[in-house]
């Protein structure tokens, strides 16, 4: 498939803000994909090379990727610098400099997409003396090839941000719209936006196939794969692996008890909510692999827990679910997420960190067992399989701590005394739910204290003046609604200016940086990536953000790289909590 066909959609795409529309336009693009043999292409519809779960990246900066096109136009980096600040996108000023070579020779080859697959994925490749210059010379062959538009995606490509507003949401839409039955094709037609699809057919079939594609979806992970078996009508072929990770379920919040009666019926099943991480613990025949909610394997990070597993945990094959919480080596006090959360992405020191921040895991979840998916199993029969293959060891290892009652006051009882232990509260489970990956369903519930806080991105952020220069010290926080971030407010208090004193302007900053896309004076735009928690002490209404809403006293209170984007506080959620203050 030529770039060019690629370059077009995005234009297609970018011109438009309305879901329905977007739907549409991929998915005419995916009934011309499904001729192609290499059905990848579809990740760079996200500005991605490798599936989801793949932790491989590209590792562009900024920098390299303004020397990379100097190499490739023949203008200086200086002159490229200045246009980058004029215009706030270097996919832009890549499109202006391409239509204006200064090259004495241009390039009569006409760019593949599976030749910037190729040469993207090559640069993940590259290690050691001799690295920066490879991956400038990979990118500027593709941008000599480019045209105006389509250096301007490559650059954006490159710097993971395709700005054309394709999210999970619009493209499993799209493979619904382009891979379901031919009898029942479905075509959005006009409705009013925001409403929800307007579909032209039976509506409880298209549900149904937009569930199964969704589900397909969070338990691989691979849009490439998923649209391939979609059009195959073998949707169903795509079950959990042990070797790759998938989304864990999520839960919303109850009111109280009586409203999680409510919801899950009588009896439940309480268990402590720890303030810690999930973990996903896979096992099978070439090893233990550690998942966290971003898909990443941390098993190199925590082989205290690889150790743990192989001696508490009988059986050949499982994939089990967990929450892993910090401790004081000393007063085995537990201590909150922030402190653990620099072990998740450390890549040294790592045996000093064990002694120095060693971690619980509490199993609540199996999910696969010795060759068999239990999903679809009800939780209580999933839980009577735990008991029997794990061997509770405190503070290494053990079962969550679990009651399962029809009584109200006996389940206020077990909350308080989780609240003592120090821990966040508690979670309601349904004892004949399946587990639904990356569902919010409400299969389980959660209940604690009405701390309010949400967790959002970080999309924009502004550098400090006077001794916080250099830093960047105030940042705009967005909601999700379905495919979009929706700015909701800025956040400037929480952090520190010392980094001994815990978290800090300075580690927030360096985290950042990497992800500038886009300069203003002094603000910027990032990649949406960092997801933090954020308290407040009430929401109001408010036109000034894309929400609709602002959060007042806004605090920073927690860096959440266990957390996905795709995880964050939707702005269905928002409005709820706005109700139910307001009443």
């Amino acid at each position: 498939m030529k770039y060019s066909q690629l370059a077009e959609l995005y234009e297609k795409l970018s011109s438009t803000t309305k879901s329905l529309e977007k739907t549409d336009i991929l998915a005419k693009f995916l009934n011309k994909l499904k001729k192609e043999q290499d059905k990848s292409i579809i990740y760079l519809l996200k500005g991605k090379i490798f599936p989801d779960y793949d932790e491989s990246e590209i590792g562009i900066s900024l920098q390299l990727t303004i020397k990379a096109l100097s190499k490739a136009t023949g203008y200086q980096e200086t002159k490229i610098v200045e246009e980058f600040k004029l215009l706030g996108d270097l996919g832009k000023v890549a499109e202006l400099l391409t239509s204006s070579k200064e090259q004495s020779t241009l390039s009569s080859t006409k760019l593949t997409a599976e030749k910037v697959l190729i040469n993207l994925r090559k640069l993940v490749e590259f290690e050691g003396k001799g690295t920066v210059e490879k991956k400038i010379s990979l990118i500027a062959e593709l941008l000599t090839s480019a045209s105006p538009t389509e250096a301007k995606y490559l650059a954006r490509t490159l710097l993971g941000n395709l700005r054309i507003g394709i999210g999970e949401g619009v493209l499993r839409d799209a493979i619904v719209v382009a891979c379901c039955p031919k009898d029942n094709k479905a075509i959005p037609s006009k409705g009013r936006e925001g409403s929800g699809f307007s579909w032209g057919c039976d509506e409880e079939k298209v549900k149904q196939l937009k569930e199964q594609v969704q589900e397909a979806y969070n338990t691989s992970n691979d849009f490439a794969l998923v649209f391939e078996k979609a059009c195959q009508g073998k949707l169903k072929e795509i079950v959990i692996d042990t070797e790759k990770p998938l989304k864990v379920m999520l839960y919303p919040k109850a009111d109280d008890f009586q409203d999680a009666f409510d919801r899950l019926g009588k009896p439940c099943i309480f268990e402590y909510k720890y303030d810690g991480f999930r973990m996903l613990i896979h096992k099978n025949n070439n090893g233990i692999k550690l998942f966290t909610r971003r898909l990443d394997n941390v098993a190199k990070q925590f082989p205290d827990v690889v150790k743990y597993v192989k001696e508490n945990i009988k059986a050949e094959s499982f994939i089990i679910d967990s929450e892993a919480i910090g401790y004081d080596p000393k007063t085995k006090k537990f201590l909150p997420f922030q402190t653990i959360s620099q072990r998740i992405k450390r890549k040294y020191d790592i045996e000093k960190l064990v002694k120095k921040l060693p971690i619980e895991i509490n199993v609540f979840d199996i999910l696969y067992y010795n060759g068999e998916n239990l999903i679809k199993k009800p939780f209580e029969k999933r839980h009577e399989i735990l008991k029997k293959i794990i061997k509770n060891d405190k503070y290494h290892l053990k079962l969550a701590e679990q009651i399962k009652t029809s009584s109200e006051k006996e389940a206020e009882e077990f909350y308080n005394k989780a609240l003592e232990e120090g821990h966040e509260g508690v979670m309601a489970k349904s004892i004949d739910a399946p587990y639904k990956p990356g569902s919010r369903i409400g299969y389980g519930l959660k209940i604690k204290p009405q701390d309010q806080d949400f967790d959002l991105v970080i999309v924009k952020a502004e550098y400090g003046t006077g001794k916080r220069a250099g830093w960047l010290t105030s940042y705009t926080v967005a909601c999700l609604q379905q495919d979009q971030f929706l700015e909701i407010g800025k956040v400037s208090t929480g952090l520190k200016e010392k980094p001994e004193e815990g978290l800090s302007f300075e580690e927030v900053t360096k985290k950042l940086k990497p992800l500038i896309t886009k300069e203003n004076g002094r603000e910027v735009e990032v990649k949406p990536k960092i997801v933090i928690t954020v308290t407040y002490q009430n929401i109001q209404k408010s036109p000034t953000y894309k929400s609709g809403f602002a959060l007042r006293f806004p605090r920073f209170t927690r860096l959440r790289l266990d957390r996905n984007t795709e995880d964050i506080t939707t702005l269905a959620e928002i409005e709820k909590e706005y109700q139910r203050a307001n009443n």
